[in-house]
């Protein structure tokens, strides 16, 4: 029989031809940079979980972003530390907070930055929950209330998009409510739509220390096992006026995404979270596979599956490898 007149191999001769056919193509524009942002002045508190990253006054958060700015990423997502918990979360909404102070001082002095808000109350309360606890229990609606006022400050300070992350019923419908009745009818909303449940979030919650006191996630972060019920969630929160959807953890997600690409036609936003870039961080540090090329494939896979927009801790990093690719 003759050898079949397809020879695949054809186009993979050389790097030119390889990427002349290349069919996903990771740039720096759809990156997010994620920062966590704490008191005081020259503070630059490495996290131990997180190599690489770190807890950042807003003068030093200010100097990072400038470089992001720089590298050409588009956009950085804030997680605030605050100095005070309670309950009830309140510093999460004070107009004064960590994170509102942030972008008033990003907005200023770091220009044409887009600033993404993370919108829960978790790393603001006592207890470590996104929600309001009622005798063990996680209250939804009346943590709406709170949610609402957490964006309110946040449109108020100069945020450029929100971004709930906490996952009650409705949060979407009610922020997008606040936020037109605030005067804000134009700001957008990325919402975590799909937001699993995962082990992948146990560096965050070091860095945020906001792990919870109590129980776990799992009455209100979805199970890792339903695929058709993440689909229900992302539909859900279009329809409620999402603007941008995520799903989040990335890598273990990617049937996720790919699945609302094929069925959402609004931007998708995935998170590759803290675990996944701890558990590369670490194999390259103990010499087993190679930091960068582990980087780029976890990112393009992200990609690949039908993601727009990555948030990811690799993001400067990424962005001066694509930068220079493309020089």
């Amino acid at each position: 029989m003759a050898f079949p007149r397809q020879r695949l191999r054809r186009l993979r001769q050389s790097e030119p031809l390889r990427r002349m056919v290349r069919e996903t193509r990771l740039s720096t524009p759809d990156l997010i940079a994620p920062f966590f942002v704490t008191g005081g002045r020259d503070r630059r508190d490495a996290i131990s979980s997180m190599p690489g990253q770190y807890r950042l006054s807003v003068d030093l958060l200010v100097k990072e972003a400038a470089e992001v700015k720089l590298l050409g990423i588009p956009a950085v997502i804030l997680f605030g530390i605050p100095d005070r918990r309670d309950e009830r979360g309140t510093a999460a909404y004070d107009p004064n907070g960590i994170v509102q102070q942030a972008v008033r001082a990003l907005k200023d002095q770091v220009p044409g930055l887009l600033v993404v808000t993370d919108v829960c109350i978790d790393e603001y309360t006592s207890h470590g929950h996104c929600g309001l606890v009622q005798d063990g229990r996680i209250l939804n609606d009346e943590t709406l209330e709170c949610l609402r006022a957490v964006a309110r400050t946040h449109a108020e300070a100069g945020a450029d998009i929100v971004a709930p992350s906490d996952m009650m019923d409705g949060r979407v419908g009610a922020i997008r409510g606040e936020l037109d009745r605030a005067g804000f009818p134009d700001l957008p909303i990325m919402a975590y739509a799909a937001k699993f449940a995962s082990c992948f979030y146990a560096p965050f919650r070091d860095a945020a220390e906001s792990s919870p006191k109590f129980g776990d996630r799992q009455s209100y972060q979805m199970d890792l096992a339903n695929a058709r019920e993440a689909i229900r969630e992302i539909e859900l929160d279009v329809e409620e006026g999402a603007d941008i959807v995520m799903v989040k953890p990335a890598m273990p997600c990617l049937d996720i995404i790919a699945a609302a690409r094929s069925r959402v036609l609004l931007p998708i936003a995935a998170y590759q979270v803290s675990g996944e870039y701890s558990m590369i961080k670490a194999a390259a540090r103990a010499g087993w596979l190679g930091e960068t090329q582990a980087m780029m494939e976890s990112l393009l896979s992200i990609k690949r599956a039908g993601a727009d927009l990555i948030v990811t801790y690799f993001a400067k990093d990424a962005a001066r490898l694509l930068n220079a690719s493309c020089a």
